[in-house]
């Protein structure tokens, strides 16, 4: 994979954080393409930006308003998300991070995650055409 492709991704994830951390639903589900899959950590799937955008509206200005996320830094030692290409136009991230609820910086225990996203290109630029959240937790 390109260097150029790689900062284009990570660049993504970015906005990604910076619009969950901002309580932005409708910046949130731009980076989603129009007909995305959203599979929720507790296995609700969403199909669609509206979708999208909709539910993280009522999670933004209800329960989760002022919460926080972010993922492992590139630095970690995990080497934070994993980009990977699997063709012209697609890529596979797979990225761990964790979220704080409203009031807290740190991540709260038992909300770490691994986030799995599949990157295409589109007339919009790159867009995440899927996301699943899984929790972490010890079998």
């Amino acid at each position: 994979m390109s260097v150029e492709l790689d900062k284009e991704i990570r660049a993504l994830l970015d906005a990604l954080v910076e619009a969950w951390n901002a309580g932005d639903a409708t910046a949130y589900a731009r980076l989603f393409t129009e007909d995305a899959d959203y599979v929720t950590f507790f296995g609700l799937h969403m199909t669609g930006r509206r979708a999208i955008e909709e539910s993280h509206h009522a999670l933004f200005t209800g329960p989760l308003k002022g919460s926080r996320i972010g993922f492992a830094p590139a630095s970690g030692q995990d080497g934070g998300a994993r980009i990977r290409a699997l063709g012209p136009g697609v890529a596979l991230v797979v990225a761990k991070g964790g979220s704080a609820l409203p009031g807290r910086q740190a991540p709260d225990p038992g909300r770490d995650s691994v986030i799995t996203l599949t990157v295409v290109e589109t007339a919009e630029g790159r867009r995440f055409a899927s996301f699943q959240n899984t929790r972490v937790a010890t079998p």
